[in-house]
């Protein structure tokens, strides 16, 4: 069993970052990152790269999948739990006290323009982690092509994104086992 400072670390951490991002999940990937990776050392870029491709296909938001593994490398079953509740019950008491007062105040002025200005921050937070995973992805024609052929069809086509994660997936696969036998011969 993982200690409980280290179960502790894991909540805390989960929860501030899960307390002060706006905008989901790809708006905490850069927090999430600097957390894990830079701050304490729990895992690699490259280990951020693995968790985020797997929390992105599987079902559920990427912030909490993306929190369960860590936790889960970190601190095994108890881990996992610690950072998923970490980072799920800042939201939680946030939209309940929200719910409870943005009835009275959602037409003032002053809260509209708060939102525009979140929305705002939270496209430099989106774009950033953009920026951040493809100076991380492999620079091959296979991988701009993939991601060429996933923005036209989900942003133009409106392609279901299940879908097209699974066509992806088997698209990298099938090129990564082709190069590797061009290698082996």
């Amino acid at each position: 069993m993982k200690s409980p400072k280290r179960l502790w670390q894991l909540f805390t951490t989960f929860f501030r970052i899960g307390a002060f991002t706006f905008g989901g999940g790809y708006a905490m990937i850069p927090l999430i990152q600097r957390e894990t990776v830079e701050k304490h050392g729990w895992i690699s870029d490259d280990d951020i790269l693995e968790i985020l491709a797997i929390a992105e296909s599987t079902p559920g938001p990427i912030a909490i999948n993306s929190a369960t593994f860590v936790g889960f490398r970190v601190g095994g079953v108890l881990g996992s739990a610690c950072a998923t509740l970490g980072v799920v019950l800042p939201s939680f008491i946030i939209i309940s006290l929200i719910a409870v007062l943005l009835r009275d105040f959602s037409d003032l002025k002053p809260v509209r323009y708060a939102f525009f200005g979140i929305r705002a921050g939270v496209l430099a937070l989106l774009l950033k982690a953009l920026w951040t995973m493809f100076k991380k992805c492999p620079k091959k024609v296979v991988s701009y092509a993939i991601v060429a052929c996933a923005f036209v069809l989900s942003a133009i086509i409106d392609l279901n994104v299940l879908i097209i994660i699974a066509a992806s997936a088997v698209v990298g696969l099938t090129a990564s086992l082709i190069s590797e036998r061009r290698k082996d011969k």
